[in-house]
């Protein structure tokens, strides 16, 4: 019988289903451990091979998991909201859940076709209403929460109100906006429903703020940071410019010390760890206040060198900066709006990356320097953004690189500040400058200055000590359609939540997926679209992230109809102990699930601090693009013959991508070339060798390169387990490899291999149940042994090089024994889960899958040598190799050479005047 890898895949794709065989429960008395693939976004062109490297690597673990006894949770589910769905919905009109249902659909096609282990009970997709009716609570929540700096944790916002009610703000350590008032318990009760309404916004974790968002007009919404790339929109390519809106924003700034320590409890790769980091940024300095007398107001700055403030002479705001109008004079109003409105057009990230370009404009106002007193010109410049810290940053020249570069570009005074010529050393407290131009601090080491400046600016209320943070609140709104609605009315032009026994708040139908003619999200289009047939709903909706920052506990418990998952179930599951995803959610996706796993441990929902214990970023499988030369003429125009790859240097030549399923080998397919197009129908071919050899080149997997391979083509030829071996074989999880069908084949004998030792040679599956022999349990042992280090290394890679060895000795030594096959089946069937099922099955376990056998015991004396082949010289020159026991003692294998016949053969009678032996390494003899 020969091994049919369709019929028997399909075979137990089959059982698999039908039988529940990954039904997960938490009524068990194994040990928990909870595998988590980070969740696809479904899009229409499917999965190609490079997508399941990832889950395959999950998949690996979670079955070996199973096979050490672990009561294994190992979901998949959906991403399903988003732009792409929304974008095809606007050209077609066709609504973005419908779309979504077949890409899903195709999706889960694909997934089962690779033999994944996951319990399909626990399926979500973020777009259910049964699903982000809790996404939605989750909302309400947060927007019924503050955070108590004294408590360091949030809480509901009715104890807030209580404080106010007995103590008004007095004893409050609160995060909050920077604008909120001071009041007695009396003046808080005195306060109408609106202005207290409008005051507690000020401390919500989930609020609403007029922000600077990355405003799309092409695409009509507002887009994260990590959505815009090189100053356009990820998704199309459009224009991203900067606007001030109206926004719904999450307080994650409340939680930046906590995320940033919970960095030191977890098993992240350290390049993502440092990217959390920094993208948190804490940063200890001081808060400065320049005073403007003319408009009664200070201009507050951050800034880590306090020390260097008697080098300031000038204060530079952002262009968005809320006291830029008022600042501006009337003979400056011009410049200053030409270069806002030239500023709009750049992202945040464009404006950080280009240090080299000096641009600004001057208010035509002054500030006063909060210790001398002297007036400092106010610009506005577009390295400064309006997000970070306050907005404002006070320029030191003489310390600070770009800072002396805009003072010499727009002639600035340069007040030097250390007696150090080098700018980049002034004031530096590793170098010996001195501090000048100040009686204040000069003579005093830089650790005498700070407190003592902070002193002095605290004494005149225009400073304090402070520890600042790059991360900024989190903007939480889309003027989109395909999202979660926001469960939120406004009444008297201020939100307030609905009931929670009316969520889920749904999608209502709109006649288009584009915003109104007056510029409203297309919620807006919605018909008696109101709460409680009066009050307008919140039009926007929420960002891709909200589903995607909670859905592990979903997957925990994800029929409950009562909470977002049982305690009973978060209590038991916990944490996810392997979390398995990719490099580019490093700051955004992970940084708002810790955010909110953080936020619901504080309400008291489960007793987790991180959600994901450890993290593997897989790296990328990039394609390997195929080319055909194609033969220009002497005007450079391209003709109908292609040249093969060894003899295009003959010929002025233009390399064109082909498609790499028409090539096998780097031998194209003449016929198939053919009729891939209408203009190559007639194509004439230059061949070497009687072939057509095409150029290679590793490259991104993609469309417009002609190297997407389907994985379905590769499971069609080879199957699912030569598919999922494979890809482990390519290279190191960790790495980005190239794809290369060329190699499969190798891997595809190797399966063939496997089932020939459980047959004999007229195909007959023959298992013997006799005793095996010490190098049959050698080889054994050695592959249990080094699969199970391996795998917990998440090596898998090496383990399928050892699995061929394995396989390779054990033919050799013609093995058919039950106790050795039985066992290599279940090492293997992580990797090769059909092959394994269906010889395990053949071995008389027709009770249940492998996937339930126990991962066989490693036994250290099997690879214990007793023997050694020693090799044997004459003269230093190597004869033999000779097998002898390695007890012998110089004595016994001196007897043994005067008794062996090939060694007396290979002496010719020559005497042997010495016999040198060092055991367990050689045998010379010297004649």
């Amino acid at each position: 019988m020969e091994y049919t890898h369709q019929s028997i895949e399909q075979k137990w794709q089959k059982f698999w289903a039908e039988n529940q065989t990954f039904k997960t429960s938490e009524s068990t008395e194994k040990p928990k451990y909870y595998v988590l693939d980070m969740f696809p976004y479904p899009s229409g062109a499917g999965l190609h091979v490079g997508h399941p490297l990832g889950y395959i690597a999950s998949d690996i673990f979670s079955r070996y998991k199973r096979l050490k006894g672990f009561n294994v949770l190992h979901p998949m589910g959906y991403d399903s909201f988003g732009l792409p769905a929304e974008q095809y919905a606007i050209q077609t009109g066709q609504h973005p859940a419908i779309t979504t249902e077949a890409n899903i659909n195709r999706y889960r096609e694909q997934l089962d076709n690779i033999g994944f282990s996951y319990d399909w009970s626990r399926e979500v997709r973020t777009s259910e209403p049964n699903y982000y009716r809790w996404t939605q609570w989750i909302f309400m929540q947060l927007f019924d929460a503050w955070y108590n700096k004294e408590a360091d944790k949030a809480e509901p916002i009715a104890s807030l109100i209580e404080k106010f009610e007995n103590n008004g703000t007095n004893g409050i350590k609160a995060e909050s906006d920077d604008d909120v008032l001071r009041f007695t318990a009396t003046e808080w009760k005195a306060l109408s429903e609106k202005d207290q309404q409008i005051e507690l916004l000020k401390y919500r974790l989930a609020f609403l703020r007029e922000s600077t968002v990355n405003w799309c007009p092409a695409l009509g919404t507002v887009l994260a940071n990590d959505e815009v790339i090189n100053g356009v929109s990820e998704r199309g390519g459009y224009p991203v410019e900067q606007k001030k809106m109206m926004q719904w924003s999450m307080r994650i700034t409340a939680y930046a010390d906590r995320l940033l320590r919970g960095l030191d409890t977890i098993d992240w790769p350290e390049p993502l760890v440092e990217m959390q980091r920094n993208w948190i940024g804490k940063s200890v300095g001081a808060s400065v206040k320049f005073p403007v007398p003319q408009l009664n107001e200070n201009i507050e700055v951050f800034t880590t060198r306090v020390d260097t403030i008697y080098g300031v002479s000038f204060v530079v705001l952002a262009p968005e900066h809320e006291l830029v109008a008022d600042l501006t004079t009337a003979s400056q109003k011009a410049e200053v709006e030409a270069y806002i409105d030239k500023t709009s057009k750049k992202s945040e990230l464009d404006r950080l990356a280009d240090t080299k370009t000096v641009s600004g404009a001057f208010t035509g106002s002054y500030a006063k320097h909060p210790l001398t007193g002297e007036d400092v010109q106010i610009w506005i410049a577009d390295y400064v953004l309006a997000g970070y810290g306050t907005g404002a940053v006070m320029a030191v020249p003489s310390g600070d690189q770009r800072d002396y570069l805009f003072a010499k570009h727009f002639n600035l005074p340069i007040v030097p500040i250390s007696d150090s010529q080098d700018i980049s050393e002034a004031a530096d407290p590793n170098k010996d400058g001195k501090y000048i131009n100040s009686d204040f601090i000069n003579g005093m080491t830089y650790q005498e200055a700070v407190p003592a400046l902070i002193e002095k600016l605290e004494s005149l209320q225009l400073g304090k000590a402070k520890i600042n943070f790059r991360m900024r609140d989190a903007i939480f709104g889309r003027q989109r359609y395909w999202g979660e609605p926001v469960p939120v009315y406004f009444k008297d032009g201020l939100p307030y939540l609905i009931k929670e026994n009316e969520l889920p708040l749904l999608l209502p139908e709109v006649d288009k997926y584009l915003p109104t003619e007056s510029g409203e999200p297309p919620l807006g289009r919605a018909e008696d679209w109101k709460y409680q047939d009066q009050y307008e709903y919140e039009l926007s909706t929420m960002p891709g992230w909200a589903g995607s920052s909670w859905y592990w506990f979903r997957y925990m418990d994800p029929q409950n109809e009562s909470n977002f998952a049982s305690k009973e179930a978060v209590d038991y599951w916990k944490a996810v102990d392997l979390y398995i995803g990719g490099s580019e959610h490093a700051t955004g996706h992970l940084l708002y699930s810790r955010f909110w796993n953080k936020f619901l441990k504080d309400l008291g929902y489960h007793n987790e601090e991180e959600p994901f214990k450890k993290l593997i970023n897989q790296g990328m499988i990039q394609g390997r693009s195929n080319f055909v030369y194609r033969v220009l003429d002497q005007e450079g125009k391209g003709t109908n013959q292609f040249v093969s790859l060894g003899l295009k240097d003959q010929y002025n030549v233009n390399p064109l991508h082909v498609d790499v399923n028409i090539v096998h080998n780097d031998i194209l397919d003449l016929e198939k070339f053919k009729l891939s197009r209408p203009d190559y129908q007639d194509a004439e071919f230059i061949l070497e060798n009687g072939k057509y050899i095409c150029g290679t080149e590793v490259e991104k997997m993609s469309k417009s390169k002609f190297n997407v391979v389907n994985p379905d083509d590769i499971i069609e030829q080879y199957g699912a387990d030569t598919l999922r071996l494979y890809e482990m074989f390519l290279g190191p999880l960790e790495q980005a490899k190239p794809w290369n069908t060329n190699g499969i084949e190798g891997v595809y004998k190797f399966l063939r291999k496997v089932w020939r030792l459980f047959h004999d040679a007229e195909g007959k599956f023959k298992v013997s149940d006799e005793e095996p022999s010490k190098a049959e349990y050698k080889a054994l042992h050695k592959i249990i042994k080094k699969v199970e280090e391996d795998i917990e290394r998440f090596s898998f890679n090496t383990s399928v090089s050892a699995f061929m060895i394995c396989v390779n000795e054990l033919t050799d030594l013609k093995t058919n024994k039950r106790k050795i096959l039985e066992d290599l089946l279940i090492v293997l069937e992580p990797y090769a889960p059909h092959i394994t099922e269906e010889l395990w099955a053949k071995l008389g376990n027709e009770a249940g899958s492998i996937s339930y056998a126990n991962y066989p015991e490693f036994k250290p004396e099997y690879l214990v040598e007793s023997e050694f082949a020693y090799p044997v010289s004459i003269n230093g020159k190597m004869k033999m190799n000779l097998p002898l026991p390695l007890d012998l003692d110089q004595k016994a294998v001196e007897a043994v050479l005067n008794e062996n016949s090939d060694v007396q053969r290979l002496l010719d009678g020559k005497p042997v005047k010495k016999i040198i032996f060092v055991k367990g390494k050689i045998i010379n003899m010297v004649v």
